[in-house]
C-alpha cells in the first residue's frame, strides 16, 4: 500500500473455531509432525471419549459422543489449535507464493493486485482454504 498499489485482503473468522476440530484428524496431524507417542496418546485422553447431552423441556435425551472440538479456556487447548492450522501458509504459497496469510484464531489473507490474473489467484487461494 506504501507504494501505492491495490492490496485485496481478506478476513476470516474461524467461525466456532474450537468447536469444529475433529478429533482424529488433529491427532493425525500430530504424528504428521512426528509428536512422540506417549505424547499423542495423553492428548487423545484429554480429547476423546467426552459425552455430552442437553436439557430440552426439562428432560435429558440419551448421551452423544463428542467428535470434535478442543476444550477451550486451557493453554493446551490453544496450542492444539494453533498445531491443526499450521498448514494453511503452506496451501496458501502451494497456490501462490505471493499470496500472505497471517494466522490466529482467524486468518488476514492478502495479496498484491498488478493484473486481472492475480484476484483470480487470490480466489483460487480462497477455493483452496475453503476445502
Amino acid at each position: 500500500m506504501d507504494s501505492g498499489v491495490q492490496v485485496d485482503a481478506i478476513y476470516n473468522d474461524f467461525a466456532k473455531a474450537f468447536d469444529t476440530v475433529p478429533h482424529l484428524r488433529l491427532l493425525c496431524t500430530l504424528k504428521l509432525y512426528n509428536i512422540n507417542d506417549q505424547l499423542i496418546a495423553w492428548i487423545d485422553n484429554f480429547l476423546c471419549d467426552r459425552k455430552q447431552h442437553i436439557c430440552v423441556n426439562g428432560e435429558f435425551p440419551t448421551w452423544s459422543e463428542v467428535l470434535s472440538g478442543i476444550p477451550q479456556g486451557s493453554i493446551l487447548g490453544q496450542l492444539l489449535f494453533l498445531i491443526y492450522i499450521k498448514y494453511l501458509p503452506d496451501i496458501c504459497t502451494q497456490q501462490d507464493d505471493s499470496t500472505k496469510i497471517y494466522l490466529y484464531a482467524d486468518a488476514k489473507i492478502f495479496k498484491v493486485i498488478n493484473q486481472m490474473s492475480d484476484q483470480a489467484d487470490l480466489q483460487a487461494v480462497m477455493n483452496t482454504v475453503k476445502n
